[in-house]
């Protein structure tokens, strides 16, 4: 998958983006520092000590019910130690979309949303996986990132992805598309290794917690929109706050 602007930001173009490159912003540099350096000491364990801490950080849904509720959040940092292309994968999309969602909202909110999505995808693939026994562990930041590509399309829905590297597709149907592949890879896994769980729970936990946002903001606009009629309807009726004016003096208080 690739990524292109589909119009020059305000002001035109400048720093990392002169050719068309999202820049790093803070907080996302430091979630994908963040995973790199997990990453790495893994490799390192793995390659000099032959040891493996997924079954201690990674998610295992049977230790989670246990007790191990760390597991949650700590295997979003994660990945596996052997096949590059998962921990690639995954800072490239953190790259291509964190950007300019973190412009949007603002450093404290993108953190949220990552951790809430992160979190949220292990909370439903421990629901699903400790009613079937699994003690398979389940690495990856996919479900934060799944749910970063959800809030993508609704803000960015004209963007352009590049699936496989090859087609231009809207991020509104770019996000359809795989969460449809999602829902049927899970539907029909036959024990492939991808825990397809995780995407489906990413894009379900940044669901749910846009719309409550949406809900709100809403509730609030509509708060704001009631007062402005109230006080446009006061201004029109000579109608003051306040307590009682000296006797013949000021307009009637209704």
């Amino acid at each position: 998958m690739s990524y292109y602007r589909s119009t020059p930001p305000r002001g035109g173009w400048s720093g990392g983006e002169s050719i068309g490159l999202p820049s790093v912003t803070p907080v996302n540099k430091a979630l994908m520092i963040a995973c790199g350096a997990v990453w790495g000491a893994q490799v390192l364990l793995w390659l000099f000590a032959s040891i493996d801490i997924s079954p201690f950080l990674g998610l295992v849904p049977v230790r989670v019910i246990q007790g191990w509720v760390w597991q949650v959040g700590t295997y979003n940092f994660l990945h596996s130690p052997v096949m590059y292309s998962h921990i690639l994968f995954n800072l490239l999309m953190m790259w291509m979309i964190g950007g300019d969602l973190e412009r949007h909202w603002g450093g404290r909110k993108y953190l949220t949303y990552w951790l809430v999505c992160g979190i949220g995808a292990g909370v439903c693939v421990t629901l699903a996986g400790a009613y079937r026994g699994v003690t398979v562990p389940t690495i990856g930041a996919s479900g934060a990132i799944y749910g970063l590509l959800l809030a993508y399309a609704l803000y960015f829905p004209d963007r352009q992805i590049l699936m496989s590297f090859l087609f231009p597709v809207p991020a509104k149907y770019f996000v359809m598309i795989i969460g449809a592949i999602a829902f049927l890879s899970a539907a029909g896994s036959g024990g492939d290794g991808v825990a397809h769980a995780t995407h489906l729970g990413g894009l379900l936990a940044g669901w749910l917690y846009l719309r409550g946002r949406r809900v709100r903001l809403a509730a609030e606009i509509q708060y704001q929109f009631s007062r402005w009629r109230i006080n446009r309807a006061r201004r029109r009726f000579d109608v003051h706050e306040g307590g009682r004016p000296p006797r013949d003096q000021g307009p009637r208080i209704h």
